[in-house]
C-alpha cells in the first residue's frame, strides 16, 4: 500500500506499507521517534497517544492501534512535534513543567498529546479528556492543574498544518464513498473492514492474526453523515463515537452519557457505530440502545439494499445476519419522546466494558404501560430483548406492583454466564435493580450515580 500524510509538519511518502504495521512500531522503529511510548499496546493507558488532524479537526488517538494506512491523507503530530521549530515549548509543556505535572515521565508524552488537543479545541472538561491516559505517579492533580492553567492560553500557530496538505492521492485500499465500498466487497467478500481498529487493531497487536484484504473506511465520506429529519436521525456506519454522542446529546441524553463512558477520548474518536454493531460483541454498549430505540440497520452488498431490525442482525454468539460481501451502511434512529434511559455496569466507572449494560425505553399514558422496548448486553451470547419482562409490564399500570411482577420474569428472558466480571446471579439481579432504577427516576428520584450523597 501507498501512502501520504503530515508527520510534525513533514510531507511522508510510503510505499508498499503492510497494511497491519502500526503507527507506534513505524515511529520507534524506523523514524527514532521514541517519546511515544508503547505501555498496554491495545488503546487503555494513553502512553502511546498522539495528534492527529483530519477535516474534522485535531484528535487525540491511540498509536498502537492505529494502522499505517488509516493515516493517508491525514496530519500527525508526535510530542517531538509538539514545540515550536525554534524549541518553544507549547503552552501544555511548560505548564506540566511549571506544575510538577511529571514524575518517572513514562506517561507524559501521551499526556501532552491528549492535552495538546484539548487545548486547540478549547475544553476544560479535564477529567473526561485524561480518562484514558493512565499516571501511576502524581495522582493527576498537577497535571490537572497545569491543563488548568492555559485554558484561556491562545493556541500557537505553529500547529496548524496546512490543510491543502491534507489532500491525498485515492487509494484502492481507501475507498472514498460508498459505492467504492461496496464494488471492494463485492470484489474481496471475505476482506476486513477497518474503521476505527479500536478492535481489530487488537486481533493485531494481541493476536497476531493475519487479516487478508483490507480496505480502511476513514476516507469514506459518505459513511460519516449524519441526517436528522423529523421522524429519524440517519447515522453513517463510519460515524466515530464522539460525534454520536454529540447527537445523542440532544435527542437521548442518557444514551450520550452512556457514550461519555464508553472507551476513553482516544477510543471514541476512532471507535464508529458500525463497527460497535458489525463485530457482533455480546457486550457491545450500542446494540442495546439501538434496540431499545426501535432502530433498524440498513445493510448494502452492490447496489442491492435490505432493511432489517436491529435485533435481527445478532443472530447467534459470533453470527450475524451479514452475507459475505455485504456491509452495514447506515443505522435508522427513530425520533420520538425521550423515554430512554442506558445504565452500565462496570467494575470501573470510566473506560470499561460493561458487566450488563441495559436500556429500557417504555411509554405510559394515562397511568398504563402502552409500550416497552428493553435490550441488554452481557445478559447472552448476543445483544438482547428481554421479551418477556416486556410482556409482563404492558398493559399494565405503571405501578411499583407491575415492577415486583415483571421483575420476576427476567429468568424467562436471561441466562447470563458467569465470567471475571460478573456472576450469572449477580447479573440477573443488577437487571432486575436495572428496572426499579428506571421505575424509580420516572417518578423523581436522581438521575445520575454521580449526584447521589450519603
Amino acid at each position: 500500500m501507498d501512502i501520504t500524510f503530515l508527520l510534525n509538519g513533514e510531507t511522508v511518502e510510503l510505499s508498499g506499507v503492510s497494511p497491519t504495521r502500526t503507527l507506534l512500531d513505524w515511529l520507534r522503529e524506523d523514524r527514532n521517534l521514541t517519546g511515544t511510548k508503547e505501555g498496554c499496546n491495545e488503546g487503555d493507558c494513553g502512553a502511546c497517544t498522539v495528534m492527529v488532524v483530519d477535516e474534522r479537526g485535531p484528535m487525540a488517538l491511540n498509536a498502537c492501534i492505529l494502522f499505517l494506512p488509516q493515516l493517508h491523507g491525514r496530519a500527525v503530530r508526535t510530542v517531538e512535534g509538539m514545540a515550536a521549530p525554534d524549541g518553544t515549548l507549547h503552552p501544555v509543556q511548560q505548564a506540566m513543567i511549571n506544575a510538577h505535572g511529571s514524575q518517572c515521565g513514562f506517561c507524559t508524552p501521551g499526556f501532552i498529546a491528549s492535552m495538546v488537543v484539548a487545548h486547540c479545541q478549547g475544553r476544560s472538561d479535564h477529567d473526561d479528556v485524561l480518562a484514558g491516559n493512565l499516571c501511576r505517579c502524581t495522582g493527576y492533580a498537577p497535571i490537572i492543574r497545569a491543563a488548568q492553567s492555559v485554558e484561556r492560553a491562545r493556541p500557537p500557530d505553529w500547529l496548524n498544518d496546512p490543510p491543502e496538505e491534507l489532500t491525498a492521492v485515492p487509494q484502492p485500499h481507501a475507498p472514498e464513498t460508498s459505492d467504492e465500498l461496496a464494488a471492494w466487497c463485492l470484489a474481496n467478500p471475505d476482506g476486513t473492514l477497518v474503521a476505527g481498529a479500536t478492535d481489530i487493531g487488537l486481533w493485531v497487536t494481541k493476536q497476531f492474526r493475519d487479516l487478508g484484504a483490507v480496505a480502511f473506511l476513514n476516507r469514506c465520506r459518505d459513511l460519516k453523515r449524519i441526517e436528522t429529519t423529523g421522524e429519524s436521525i440517519r447515522v453513517g456506519a463510519a460515524v466515530t463515537m464522539t460525534e454520536m454522542r454529540k447527537v445523542m446529546q440532544a435527542h437521548y441524553p442518557s444514551y450520550a452519557e452512556m457514550i461519555r463512558r464508553y472507551g476513553s477520548e482516544q477510543v471514541r474518536n476512532a471507535a464508529t457505530l458500525g463497527g460497535n454493531i458489525a463485530n457482533g460483541s455480546p457486550i457491545g454498549d450500542n446494540p442495546p440502545a439501538l434496540i431499545a430505540l426501535g432502530a433498524r440497520l440498513v445493510l448494502r452488498k452492490g447496489d442491492a439494499r435490505r432493511e432489517i431490525e436491529s435485533e435481527d442482525f445478532f443472530v447467534d454468539y459470533g453470527k450475524q445476519d451479514r452475507a459475505p460481501g455485504e456491509f452495514l451502511e447506515t443505522v435508522v434512529i427513530p425520533r420520538g419522546q425521550d423515554r430512554l434511559r442506558c445504565y452500565k455496569l462496570s467494575k470501573r466507572f470510566d473506560q470499561d466494558i460493561s458487566a450488563v449494560c441495559g436500556c429500557f425505553n417504555i411509554a405510559v399514558a394515562d397511568g398504563r404501560v402502552t409500550a416497552a422496548r428493553i435490550a441488554f448486553g452481557g445478559m447472552a451470547g448476543i445483544p438482547k430483548r428481554a421479551a418477556q419482562v416486556e410482556a409482563a409490564l404492558i398493559g399494565q399500570p405503571w405501578s411499583a406492583e407491575t415492577i415486583a411482577l415483571a421483575q420476576t420474569r427476567f429468568d424467562a428472558d436471561f441466562t447470563p454466564m458467569s465470567d471475571m466480571r460478573a456472576s450469572s446471579l449477580y447479573r440477573l439481579e443488577t437487571a432486575r435493580a436495572m428496572l426499579a432504577r428506571y421505575f424509580a427516576q420516572d417518578h423523581g428520584a436522581p438521575e445520575s450515580v454521580l449526584e447521589l450523597r450519603t
